[in-house]
């Protein structure tokens, strides 16, 4: 098939998808959205099928592993299902007689979203979920190592549409192992389109001419400081760290540990199964090879990432990570960016004032908006790194992976794109949520006038500068 079929392809998938919609939409109520947002939700949270995706997914990508992805199919799910189980999308969600104004949900028509092999299943679930609860359709294109479990994924969704009487057209992919030219013929022409993964598909999301919501890197640095609570930090770093391999945006890069409790911080961190490697060169001579993170070191199992580094004979028996110590900041300091593996860069910091330079500098070298982390009992501390670093989220006391996309025991959305705000080069610095699928049509009447005097406006300040 030539590169004109493949385009013509994308546009008789995207053209179903509209007609799907379009019937969709017609025929649209709020239990019929919400049944079709259930549907895609059982069709990934199922157990068999929930292990066989994060068996394939493991076994096509070579990225994460199956218990943890099992858990991440599940849990992002089950809480993206209870975030919008009360959530109008149809029909009148607001009327204020006040203001006069009705406010009538309206779908956005076909999402295009691009997903990435590290999360080949629960990020398009996530999206389509998304999608069909605010009546829209959705067209997903996977990376190529993430396509076979796209497709086993939409199997899936596809029955439990037939027993719902839910159509089939409404959540589609682009077929075939994915390339640039199909993707970018995707972001032409849906109507909206989502983008989570790489920053060379975010920043084609943005020029392409199609309103787009597309997310920033990651590069967590979570500071340890001398009031927190060492053994509680060292066992949420660690299973923050080592969680499905690493492969979140949300894992732990970098710790930046207070002075005065630095060699107390190593011991708790050797307790968890995180091994200090003060000669940083052992690591960084072996994690990138030309330029590039090593294939057979990235999102592994700690012993494999181990043997691919050559430190199997320098490290304790059950090692869970590499806790690699380093000062350096920058593109010459690959370790001071985001490993995508079992690697935590540590830096040691005089106190307070310099842990938040030192975590406000790595972010201004990568992950610009994403998230900082502190683990502390000091309350004032965690609002000092939210005036002084350029980031959407600061999580405090608490598992990063975990909690930076919707947890059980915090507030924020289950998702997982997470908007980064100007800084990371995004219009949105809040967690992609239902919200963001969904427009409104505004009747806005006339009520009776509201106009001020200019004195009412201007009062307090010609009585402090003058007229």
């Amino acid at each position: 098939m030539n590169a004109h079929d493949d385009l013509a392809d994308v546009d008789t998938i995207v053209a179903t998808a509209r007609a799907a919609q379009a019937r969709f939409e017609a025929g649209g109520s709020q239990e019929l959205y919400d049944r079709a947002a259930l549907a895609a939700g059982w069709a990934i949270m199922e157990p068999a099928r929930n292990r066989h995706l994060a068996e394939l997914a493991v076994a096509t990508t070579g990225l994460g592993n199956v218990p943890d992805k099992i858990t991440k199919n599940h849990r992002k799910t089950l809480g993206l299902l209870r975030d919008i189980a009360t959530a109008k999308t149809f029909g009148v969600i607001r009327d204020d007689p006040a203001t006069g104004i009705t406010e009538i949900a309206r779908p956005i028509g076909v999402i295009g979203a691009v997903v990435p092999s590290t999360n080949p299943g629960a990020t398009p679930a996530n999206n389509i979920i998304n999608a069909l609860k605010c009546g829209n359709a959705i067209v997903v294109s996977p990376s190529p190592k993430g396509v076979a479990t796209c497709e086993a994924l939409l199997g899936y969704i596809h029955a439990e549409f037939d027993k719902a009487g839910i159509d089939r057209d409404l959540v589609q992919m682009i077929p075939g192992r994915g390339s640039k030219e199909k993707t970018q013929r995707l972001l032409e022409i849906s109507d909206l389109i989502v983008v989570t993964g790489s920053q060379n598909n975010v920043k084609r999301a943005y020029t392409s001419g199609t309103p787009a919501l597309a997310v920033g890197a990651g590069n967590v640095a979570v500071i340890v400081d001398e009031t927190a609570d060492l053994a509680a930090a060292a066992d949420k770093i660690c299973a923050s760290k080592t969680f499905d391999n690493a492969t979140s945006c949300s894992s732990e890069n970098a710790v930046v540990i207070v002075d005065a409790i630095y060699e107390p911080f190593v011991a708790e961190m050797a307790r968890t199964g995180g091994a200090l490697i003060r000669d940083e060169t052992k690591v960084t001579n072996q994690l990138w090879v030309k330029g590039h993170l090593n294939p057979q070191a990235i999102a592994r199992d700690a012993d494999q990432m181990i043997a691919a580094l050559g430190l199997t004979d320098e490290v304790p028996g059950g090692t869970e990570y590499l806790a690699v110590e380093t000062t350096g900041i920058g593109p010459d300091h690959p370790l001071s960016g985001e490993k995508l593996s079992r690697v935590l860069t540590v830096y040691r910091a005089r106190d307070f004032e310099d842990a938040v330079q030192i975590t406000k500098d790595i972010q201004l070298h990568q992950g610009l908006g994403h998230s900082v982390g502190i683990h502390t009992t000091m309350a004032d501390r965690p609002m000092a790194l939210a005036t002084a670093i350029p980031t959407s989220r600061v999580i405090v006391n608490q598992a990063h992976t975990f909690a930076t996309g919707g947890s059980f025991t915090n507030g924020m959305p289950f998702s997982l794109s997470m908007g980064c705000g100007s800084w990371g080069g995004n219009s949105i610095d809040t967690n992609l949520h239902w919200k963001h699928f969904m427009q409104s049509t505004k009747i806005v009447r006339e009520i009776p006038g509201q106009e001020p005097a200019p004195e009412e406006i201007f009062a307090d300040y010609w009585d402090a500068v003058g007229k």
